[in-house]
């Protein structure tokens, strides 16, 4: 018997949500991109699974990959430590310049660390 597979919605919208604020758009902005209802949008933000059209359709908007969402067993796979992926990622952004993005990097590294589990 296979493990059971489940949809990461809550790291889905938090993901969208990300790209909403890195395109400086509003989630009215979102919906009708993505060809949605607001509605849908109001679903996911309370933590509920989107429809599979609806879920293309973001995916599509947001240029994300589904399998980033798909959680064997509902256990997260890690391939990289969280704090050097975003430290990467905030590096490679073409809209910050370098100070920004080292800015960006510590508060994210020093709320991690205040917050982390020991």
């Amino acid at each position: 018997m296979t493990a059971r597979v489940q949809f990461d919605a809550e790291g889905f919208f938090a993901a969208l949500d990300g790209v909403r604020i890195a395109r400086g758009a509003n989630w009215k902005q979102v919906a009708s991109g993505a060809q949605i209802s607001q509605s849908t949008l109001t679903r996911l933000a309370q933590g509920k699974r989107p429809d599979v059209d609806s879920l293309a359709a973001l995916l599509t908007w947001a240029d994300l990959d589904a399998n980033a969402f798909v959680r064997p067993g509902g256990q997260l796979e890690q391939e990289s430590e969280p704090l050097a992926m975003i430290s990467t990622y905030l590096r490679a952004d073409q809209s910050l310049s370098a100070e920004a993005a080292e800015a960006i990097d510590r508060v994210v590294k020093a709320t991690y660390e205040a917050l982390r589990h020991n």
